[in-house]
């Protein structure tokens, strides 16, 4: 199997990972019990951390596409994924701008998690429309 496609794949459980922890987080928040908050953050932490790792291999992978859509514009099927590059852009930063926040449900933590909700949505739409290359890389 090629690499791009071995990166590919190790994205979709790092996704769903680095998704669910998220959601499962923002929830916890509204709990009472510091120590569930506090494990699903460190949980969150290490698998956005790893699909971060992820997302900057998959994109040096696909750095023509980049190089040829800053010359001439996303395109019309680009631009789900120049919306991709931007949303998970702004999730990460706010995520590791909040690696020195202390405390739950701080306004920044709320921005995060709305921003990763979108995030949610929009990788999905990639995914969904990549899953038959992702299939036929099984195949070679």
């Amino acid at each position: 199997m090629k690499t791009i496609f071995l990166i590919d794949w190790c994205l979709v459980p790092a996704f769903i990972l680095s998704s669910v922890s998220g959601v499962a987080l923002h929830i916890a928040g509204h709990g009472s019990d510091h120590a569930v908050w506090h494990n699903w953050a460190l949980f969150h932490v290490a698998a956005s951390l790893v699909f971060l790792v992820l997302v900057v291999m998959h994109v040096k992978t696909h750095w023509g596409w980049y190089r040829n859509a800053v010359k001439r514009g996303p395109g019309r099927k680009g631009r789900v994924t120049a919306a991709v590059t931007i949303a998970f852009a702004a999730i990460s930063l706010t995520g590791i701008v909040l690696l020195g926040v202390n405390g739950a449900n701080s306004s920044l933590g709320l921005w995060h998690y709305g921003l990763g909700l979108i995030g949610i949505l929009l990788f999905s739409g990639h995914l969904i429309r990549r899953i038959p290359a992702l299939r036929k890389s099984l195949a070679m």
